[in-house]
């Protein structure tokens, strides 16, 4: 079940930015690039260019009619991310469509500093959320599971968002009567070490805060969560979807469809240094029931009434 009230947010953490790499007008087939951190077999990097792509063609542009599309994706390897934004940037598309800190960080270098309202250079786009956003995992989670007095927050602490994500669950942690101990996100290797070994201990649980390597790994996330009974929230729906205890965040499908809408303005010539960042319409509270049996947890009547989505 899935409610439809939209919320307007204050944001400040990237998620899908369009850059004009070329302004000049012409009947020629235009060209856009898209830099993805996931996986090109990942079903939600397959949904968000659905969506993206879908909604380019309601506004007039058809690949392989007027428009070529060049996909690029880095699947959370830093290293082929800076390569495949290189490669991009080389080939010099109209416009190029990334999402994620780890993937627009490249895209980004060199651009002059900009504003919200007014992006200034050749940027623009849409934010997943305000860091202060981050305590409400704390709070959801302490909801859920009141028993837990230690939390591992998974982070990325190599982009601006994990470490402000960290600090605004920090802020609120003592009213909680919650421990965190951060834990960096960089490969499955130490994702699997790190919450083994966190996992040796009682009342203990997760926050896994946005991040395109956290997205790239979640499937071990969530099984590691699962083995060793931890409670878990997490920044997105599709972590529920795939078995995750508790998410709360943005729609990223809808931001990709709204992202087609200032690549179409783009390509008829308006500039991404006019086009305002655009915050979230909307954040979802999605919890799983099986998940929440298979963990011995009850789920407060008040919270269920409050969930975007419950599944079952």
């Amino acid at each position: 079940m899935r409610r439809r009230e939209f919320i307007k947010v204050i944001a400040a953490s990237t998620a899908a930015l369009p850059f004009a790499v070329s302004a000049q007008q012409s009947e020629r087939k235009r060209h856009v690039g898209i830099l993805m951190g996931l996986a090109a077999d990942d079903p939600e990097a397959q949904e968000r260019l659905a969506v993206f792509e879908d909604a380019l063609h309601q506004l007039g542009w058809t690949q392989g009619h007027n428009l070529q599309i060049d996909y690029r994706r880095g699947a959370g390897d830093t290293e082929s991310t800076r390569k495949y934004a290189a490669e991009l940037i080389a080939l010099a598309p109209d416009v190029i469509l990334a999402s994620g800190g780890t993937v627009v960080g490249p895209l980004l270098q060199g651009t002059r500093s900009a504003s919200l309202a007014r992006p200034g250079g050749n940027a623009t786009g849409f934010t997943t959320s305000e860091y202060g956003i981050s305590a409400k995992w704390l709070e959801l989670l302490k909801e859920i599971a009141p028993g837990v007095t230690r939390a591992a927050v998974l982070r990325d602490a190599t982009i601006p968002s994990g470490v402000g994500q960290f600090t605004s669950i920090q802020s609120v942690a003592p009213s909680f009567g919650v421990e965190l101990s951060p834990l960096d996100v960089r490969d499955a290797k130490e994702i699997e070490r790190d919450i083994t070994a966190f996992a040796r201990g009682s009342n203990r649980a997760l926050i896994v805060t946005s991040s395109g390597l956290a997205a790239v790994h979640r499937e071990l996330i969530i099984t590691l969560a699962a083995r060793y009974r931890l409670p878990a929230v997490y920044s997105y729906r599709y972590f529920a979807a795939s078995g995750g205890l508790l998410s709360y965040g943005p729609d990223p499908i809808d931001q990709y469809r709204r992202a087609a809408g200032y690549v179409d303005r783009i390509l008829r010539g308006e500039k991404p240094a006019e086009l305002p960042v655009q915050a979230p319409t909307k954040y979802e509270l999605a919890i799983n029931l099986k998940t929440a049996k298979a963990l011995g947890l009850t789920v407060p009547p008040t919270l269920l009434a409050r969930a975007d989505e419950v599944i079952e």
